[in-house]
């Protein structure tokens, strides 16, 4: 949603739960285990904060479940990376984390096999095209948790009163559009641009995909391909340079541009099926398409998937399996899917999000899903890209071809995405 399908809230929100004197105790001595769970907060307010879906989760495992407490720590999607490698250098190595990758943990060897943490129904209910996008070289060590796929959200008052007729397909009717509501509805944005750091990868690579562009071609990287290159050129002088947008992109985040849209001040951007229920709580009469490519709508989008691992270093295989098979569990995926309006990664709760008849407006994004591209997930080195991508792209305005060339040769140092 990453790409990519996938912010429960509040940044920087840090949540503890049974808090035990025995800290992380092992299995052998028969005492209480602690596990440490970290996770990414897909809110976008204090009320609707990950940390009330994880702390209420871990509160009725432990339950039924009294040998086992669980720690739990809610981080910005900013600063989540960052804690869990800050934990893992300090020593204090979290048993589960949810964030959106998981590749580079595979390469320092810190994760248990997908198989020794999951029970075989659980494992064999995760959809076949997520399962094979959570392998590395084959092996499943990735999780999936939720998935995305993006698709062009528009405010129908406004391109009503700027007399735009129907959602733009290409970017020239992108710019047009930008162009009249600029003239006819004063004060509000045209076009959300967000390449700040929160989800710079995912806003770049679809307007990367409309030129034929992307991050990878299976051979390798192409950050600073002729096609990538281009793109940004383009928006720097039809976007940027006419104030069709932000003023600073590098320097405004998804989550800006999200709440921007929510309260009716901008008419147009890239989201996630998690706007639906912004824009429906700001009673913003919007409409959903096809990313705008080019030449033309595109025919396929960008694929997210979030991820669950489990870490070896505290020995607590067994009762991260518990945990995660409680996690898995169709009544708690579907609580989180629905709170957030994210698509599914279990056959289970996509049967119930589908025949409940109450999910209509996550009908586009079902739809669109099948076609899309992602991220180089499986390769190990992919996080670590990800990252200085999200830091650096929005530098690409300025300076495409030296900017991208620089992540280019930073991408390839860190070998080849697969």
């Amino acid at each position: 949603m990453n790409e990519r399908l996938l912010t429960l809230l509040a940044c920087g929100t840090v949540g503890a739960l049974a808090l035990t004197a025995c800290g992380s105790g092992g299995s052998s001595s028969g005492g209480p285990v602690t596990l440490e769970l970290v996770a990414a907060d897909y809110g976008d307010k204090a009320s609707n904060g990950s940390e009330l879906y994880w702390s209420d989760l871990a509160r009725r495992f432990e339950s039924t479940h009294p040998k086992i407490k669980v720690r739990v720590q809610v981080v910005s999607w900013n600063d989540i990376d960052e804690r869990v490698k800050t934990m893992i250098r300090d020593g204090e190595h979290p048993d589960v984390v949810q964030t959106g990758g998981y590749a580079d943990k595979v390469a320092d060897k810190l994760l248990y096999r997908a198989d020794e943490v999951l029970s075989g129904s659980t494992l064999g209910k995760i959809l076949p095209t997520f399962a094979k996008a959570g392998e590395v070289d084959g092996v499943q060590y990735g999780i999936p948790f939720v998935s995305s796929a993006r698709a062009f959200f528009y405010n129908k008052a406004i391109f009503a009163k700027a007399g735009v007729g129907e959602p733009p397909k290409s970017w020239e009717d992108v710019r047009k559009a930008a162009e009249l509501i600029k003239a006819k509805v004063p004060g509000v944005v045209p076009y959300a641009l967000p390449l700040g750091p929160e989800e710079a990868q995912a806003e770049s690579t679809l307007w990367e995909l409309g030129n034929g562009g992307g991050i990878a071609d299976g051979g390798g990287y192409t950050l600073d391909s002729e096609a990538n290159v281009e793109t940004f050129g383009w928006l720097k002088a039809n976007l940027v340079t006419p104030k069709l947008t932000y003023a600073k992109p590098a320097a405004t985040d998804r989550k800006t541009a999200f709440a921007d849209f929510a309260a009716g001040r901008t008419a147009m951007l890239n989201g996630h099926p998690s706007l639906i229920q912004q824009a429906k709580d700001g009673k913003i009469d919007y409409g959903v398409a096809p990313i705008p490519g080019r030449t033309g709508a595109l025919k396929s989008t960008l694929g997210v998937a979030d991820w669950t691992m489990a870490f070896k270093k505290n020995g607590h295989r067994e009762q991260i399996k518990q945990f995660l098979d409680f996690v898995y569990d169709a009544e708690n995926t579907l609580a989180f899917d629905e709170l957030y309006n994210l698509m599914p990664v279990t056959q289970d709760t996509l049967d119930a999000m589908t025949l409940s008849g109450n999910h209509k407006d996550l009908e586009p994004f079902f739809a669109l899903l099948p076609q899309a591209a992602f991220y180089p997930l499986g390769d190990t080195g992919w996080d670590k890209v990800s990252a200085d991508i999200k830091k650096n792209v929005g530098g690409a305005l300025d300076s495409p071809a030296k900017v991208l060339g620089e992540l280019q040769a930073r991408a390839k140092a860190t070998g080849p995405a697969k």
